[in-house]
């Protein structure tokens, strides 16, 4: 990934605000009638004035101090002007860092870890804004014959996270985003599991050609499979000697390509100027110190925490603290369980596989911790075998049905019966003859035997006295009398 450059651009909704940015609008608009959570101010019509809702300073502030940033004394907003149909006022409210503007918060960074590698990526700045409305188009943006637009979500307060330009592949973007998410979410708020609550433009270049961003990219997954087809694409650019232009890009979830919209517009081209209806803001450093003192437990600390308190390895901690809801689903389930090794080995094998194959979080998925814990149980009290208990996790995860439930119907208790699975055994000898000489010569022959035993109780015979049975067989024969 010689050469590579990525920076992002995070716009956080600051879910934990009842109302907009500027105005008292709801903003809890998910699931509502279009066009009606909406009045005169985030509509931008004429003589509506602004007024600033002072929380999202505050929820501006404890964000800016978790991302170890400065923070301005005064802060003030600028207008972004464009035009575009999710933004009736022609302009923006946010905030700049030139021509004398102040954003609330700068020159921060953000250590995170992939593949047990520690990185960094400096924060340029953290800015406030209002959201703009958003468009629904009837099928592809492309080929769409008109567009809806819908003003529920235009003024919601969002707090914009730019990063220097310091990322190098698609995967270091995604772990960031996923530590980003964790520390928000543990300072409650913003809550990312929410639709549109996180979104990402990418800025990619690839071998000193022109910049590209890909605008509005609604998930971590997708923003890794868009940064790796535009290196790819900028890749086949520079060998067939064409110049990577600078332009704006969409991200075509469905088709996993990005699509040309514009050419990208340079700051000149927003005419920021001071927002004369909004005065400056001043943070005083007792607001600061105050709002440092009451803030949660984050990532970092709780990292420490669960290997001080749980005896976790560096690792196993850092991954469930990558994610609020996994290490509370960890935590939980170590309250009733007990163990905190076996429990991390699950969330952090099985649990991770089934929850990327189904494409859920942990708190999408219907597995419970009390659940989970009630499995590990089984496994101690050798009703159910490792084997059976990764086959019951798939139907916890998908079911939301308790393991013992699952057991009892399906019939899965591990067979520990000797003459049971002595019975079984001879079938197995007679089905593989040549595998009974092949193990009488080789002792490496015969855990195909014992594999064979297993598969014939569809993973319920217990490991160690179906080795046992097979060995006695085997001995039996060489003696040259039948077992018994």
């Amino acid at each position: 990934m010689d050469e590579v450059k990525i920076g992002l651009e995070v716009h956080c909704q600051l879910t934990a605000l009842k109302s907009k940015l500027f105005c008292g609008c709801s903003a809890d608009y998910r699931g509502a009638p279009p066009n009606s959570h909406v009045c005169p101010v985030c509509l931008g019509l004429p003589g509506s004035l602004p007024v600033l809702n002072s929380k999202a300073i505050d929820l501006a502030v404890m964000v800016a101090i978790a991302l170890n940033c400065k923070i301005a004394e005064t802060t003030l907003f600028f207008r972004k002007n464009y035009y575009y149909p999710d933004l009736p006022k022609n302009f923006q409210i946010s905030q700049y860092d030139r021509a004398g503007g102040v954003p609330i918060a700068s020159e921060g960074y953000v250590t995170f870890r992939v593949d047990r590698e520690k990185k960094t990526v400096r924060v340029r700045r953290v800015h406030l804004e209002e959201d703009p409305g958003k468009l629904h188009y009837p099928g592809t943006i492309e080929t769409a014959p008109y567009v809806l637009v819908d003003y529920n979500r235009s003024g919601v307060a969002l707090l914009e996270i730019v990063t220097e330009p310091e990322l190098t592949s698609p995967r270091d973007a995604r772990v960031f985003l996923q530590k980003l998410r964790s520390i928000l979410e543990h300072l409650g708020v913003s809550d990312g599991s929410l639709e549109g609550a996180m979104r990402c433009d990418a800025n990619i270049s690839f071998g000193g050609g022109g910049r590209v961003e890909v605008k509005n990219i609604s998930s971590f997954k997708e923003v890794e499979r868009a940064l790796g087809f535009e290196i790819v694409r900028q890749r086949d650019l520079v060998k067939r000697g064409a110049y990577v232009k600078m332009e704006t890009r969409h991200w075509d979830d469905v088709r996993r390509v990005t699509i040309s919209l514009r050419t990208k517009e340079e700051e000149q081209d927003y005419r920021y100027f001071p927002e004369p209806d909004l005065v400056p803001v001043r943070i005083s450093a007792e607001k600061i110190e105050r709002l440092s003192r009451d803030m949660p437990e984050l990532p970092e600390a709780r990292r420490e925490r669960l290997m001080r308190e749980y005896g976790l390895p560096e690792y196993d901690a850092d991954v469930l603290t990558s994610d609020r809801a996994m290490a509370n689903f960890f935590e939980r389930c170590v309250a009733v369980y007990g163990k905190p090794k076996p429990v991390a080995n699950w969330l952090m094998g099985d649990v991770l596989q089934c929850l990327h194959t189904l494409d859920v979080d942990i708190d999408q998925a219907k597995i419970t911790p009390e659940h989970l814990a009630e499995m590990l149980k089984l496994m101690d009290d050798g009703v159910i075998s490792i084997k059976i208990a990764k086959k019951l996790l798939w139907d916890m995860m998908k079911t939301g049905v308790t393991p013992a439930r699952i057991v009892e119907d399906k019939g899965l208790i591990r067979i520990t019966d000797w003459p049971t699975l002595e019975n079984l055994a001879e079938k197995v000898f007679i089905e593989y003859p040549q595998a009974v000489k092949d193990a009488m010569i080789d002792d490496k022959a015969v855990h195909y035997l014992v594999g064979q035993l297993m598969a014939l109780t569809k993973g319920r015979a217990d490991p160690e006295v179906a080795n046992q049975v097979i060995r006695k067989k085997l001995e039996s024969l060489k003696a040259g009398c039948p077992s018994e």
